[in-house]
């Protein structure tokens, strides 16, 4: 079980719910898939992922980075049992899908990236360290099936 203190719970809540979903799940998203282009495997009935360009502009992008972000809202909501709150993502994730759960990781990092560019100075270290803690319970949640 992962212990919150009071400014970490109050930090991930307050940076969920001063960004904008359809925003940031589509700048992730699409910086994860230009990034680390073999996670592009996983969507080809996307379309168009031939570059940046085409990627950041596809509409099916965009929608999948929000529905991430949903995802992620869910945990926010209930971060004391996130591991139960994931469980069928990711059993769907590990068994349906069959996502390399490295990808998880590779995602947060690029939802770091572009929540810190939202966020600017007010991304501090702690806020910083926070983010990547619930990240960290979200990623390793998801990867639970797998093991």
């Amino acid at each position: 079980m992962v212990v919150w203190t009071d400014f970490e719970r109050t930090t991930i809540q307050a940076i969920f719910s001063k960004i904008d979903y359809a925003v940031v799940g589509q700048a992730a998203f699409s910086r994860c898939l230009t990034v680390y282009p073999w996670t592009q495997r996983y969507f080809g009935q996307f379309g168009n992922l031939y570059n940046a360009a085409a990627i950041a502009s596809n509409p099916k992008v965009a929608a999948h980075g929000k529905v991430i972000m949903e995802a992620l809202e869910k945990a926010v909501k209930d971060m004391d049992n996130i591991k139960a709150t994931y469980a069928e993502l990711s059993t769907l994730h590990s068994e349906k899908l069959q996502v390399d759960p490295d990808n998880f990781m590779l995602l947060g990092d690029c939802l770091t990236i572009v929540v810190a560019s939202q966020l600017g100075k007010n991304f501090t270290a702690e806020v910083h360290a926070a983010f990547q803690k619930f990240l960290a319970v979200a990623v390793s949640s998801l990867r639970r099936q797998y093991y």
